[in-house]
């Protein structure tokens, strides 16, 4: 049997942002299956036991802070995997040189995108940093926070996927590796 090659450092890179996404899946379910049993199951026994009912308004606000930071930094991980959907009509046609070009100047363009939701989410945090959300009553500078890691993760993988192989002949172990 050969011997199985080491994970190169982009997937060892990868692997946390992956494993925060794939807790965050699992956390946001959670609380929403504990928010309908809460508003759906408990109201029903606490009103029959005639007691006060059980608060489940911070559901809402968890399940929103939850999906913010899924989103955003599983929009990195989709970068750095070239996951998302690209439509190439007209490059495969071009001189390699002409691709190499227009793959640099696409991914400058999601690294610019990446760094322009990093800077807003910072402004944001310096807007609204002080202002707390009404059940959880914490910060609301950390629902922005996932704008500045999420914008800034998505601008570090697309410059790297800068100097990565061009075009759709490059292999998936190109990239995932």
């Amino acid at each position: 049997m050969p011997p199985v090659p080491a994970p190169g450092w982009r997937a060892t890179v990868l692997l946390m942002p992956k494993i925060v996404v794939g807790t965050l899946v699992l956390f946001a379910i959670a609380v929403m299956l504990a928010g309908v049993f809460l508003r759906y199951v408990m109201i029903e026994i606490t009103d029959w036991l005639d007691v006060d009912p059980v608060s489940f308004f911070w559901v809402e606000e968890v399940g929103e802070l939850a999906l913010t930071w899924l989103t955003l930094i599983g929009a990195a991980v989709g970068v750095a995997e070239r996951s998302h959907f690209t439509l190439t009509l007209i490059v495969h046609r071009l001189p390699p040189r002409a691709q190499r070009a227009l793959h640099v100047l696409n991914h400058g363009l999601i690294a610019f995108f990446g760094g322009l939701v990093a800077w807003q989410g910072w402004n944001l945090i310096k807007l609204n940093g002080a202002l707390t959300s009404p059940a959880l009553e914490i910060s609301l500078g950390w629902m922005y926070a996932a704008s500045v890691v999420g914008g800034t993760m998505i601008a570090l993988y697309a410059l790297a996927a800068a100097a990565g192989p061009v075009g759709p002949g490059h292999r998936p172990q190109d990239v995932r590796q």
